[in-house]
């Protein structure tokens, strides 16, 4: 079971998220979307198209541009993380 935490709070869990670029890549119903937020950040990947970005308010905590996902991927390589949240792994404690 691979588990994202911040500061103690469960973000995302999931037995077997797909990996991509060295990144877990975990789907929406394994997340804890409640906690996030719409960040108007946003980034380009060549060929896995424009990342959206969350923030995360946890135990009072504001922490921005924690997460991003794809919602629309631009190639068919990237289409099995379409909506699936990564975490910055200096933000968040990951263990697998």
């Amino acid at each position: 079971m691979v588990k994202v935490t911040y500061n103690g709070t469960v973000l995302a869990e999931d037995a077997n998220p797909p990996v991509v670029e060295g990144n877990y890549y975990f789907p929406p119903n394994s997340v804890k979307l409640d906690v996030f937020s719409p960040s108007s950040t946003t980034s380009v990947c060549p060929w896995k198209g424009t990342a959206s970005y969350y923030n995360a308010s946890v135990g009072g905590q504001n922490v921005n541009d924690i997460a991003w996902y794809y919602p629309h991927p631009k190639s068919s390589k990237a289409e099995h993380i379409k909506d699936h949240v990564a975490f910055y792994k200096n933000k968040v404690s990951i263990s697998d």
